[in-house]
């Protein structure tokens, strides 16, 4: 228990760069104290003991804001940063540092019983608000972006944007950085080292250069037609012009004289 407690503090001082004091993290880090709480009542409901268990859990969803079911399954230097809203389910399993913000559910898609949660492997970043749902497995190393709603796998490594979410493309495993487990991606969207996302800001430059050249192609379609249009307008004005008779061109009758003899 007591080195669980170490692993929650140090991983906080390694991941909030508002973090001050130990005594501050121990009295006022509710993903601190919601951790704590579910040992307790992980350890119940192991024991059979399923009404204590989820009394234990009501109390610590009650102080915290962060609701975990008692049969969850969460590994070591799991950090929940700001927590309020956080819901995981009975049959999720967290891997160890793993990363979960504000706002983030853990849920199911079905109401049988059996594994209907997802299952996060090691070093997972999950962004504030997203939606994890279903029996699904994220690789390591993986990163939900924030508000985003995943109900399929998600490769080791590779970021899931959007709602749906759909997978970017995987990322290289850098040494350096998986040496150092302080050096992970806040809220799933921004590295440390960059000031936004270039992958996915090269991927919405594409999507608007392919729309404006099918833009530009539909205008040049436009353009040929009315080109077209005038040019039969053209001839068939000449055509009706050369069937008008003018006025002056038709001449009257010659009126026949009378003479008398």
């Amino acid at each position: 228990m007591f080195e669980h407690l170490k692993e929650d503090i140090a991983i906080v001082f390694e991941r909030d760069p508002a973090a001050r004091t130990h005594w501050e993290i121990l009295t006022t880090y509710p993903g601190v104290h919601a951790l704590l709480m579910h040992r307790v009542a992980h350890f119940l409901w192991q024991k059979r003991l399923f009404w204590l268990a989820r009394f234990s859990s009501h109390l610590a969803r009650w102080l915290t804001g962060i609701e975990i079911h008692p049969g969850a399954s969460i590994g070591h230097r799991v950090f929940i940063d700001h927590g309020m809203g956080v819901v995981i389910g009975e049959t999720a399993i967290i891997g160890d540092d793993c990363t979960l913000y504000h706002g983030v559910t853990l849920g199911g898609t079905s109401w049988n019983k059996g594994k209907r949660h997802p299952t996060l492997e090691k070093g997972v970043v999950i962004g504030a608000g997203a939606k994890i749902l279903g029996p699904i497995t994220l690789g390591a190393g993986a990163k939900v972006g924030s508000n985003a709603v995943v109900v399929k796998d998600v490769p080791a490594n590779a970021t899931a944007i959007g709602i749906p979410a759909r997978i970017l493309e995987e990322t290289p495993v850098d040494k350096k950085a998986e040496a150092n487990p302080a050096s992970f991606t806040a809220y799933a969207v921004v590295d440390d080292n960059e000031k936004f996302n270039h992958e996915a800001m090269a991927i919405a430059l594409q999507a608007l250069m392919e729309k404006s050249a099918k833009q530009d192609l539909k205008l040049a379609e436009m353009t040929l037609q009315l080109q077209l249009l005038a040019v039969d307008a053209q001839a068939d004005s000449k055509l009706a012009s050369a069937f008008d008779v003018k006025p002056s061109a038709i001449k009257a009758p010659a009126k026949k004289t009378s003479t008398k003899k």
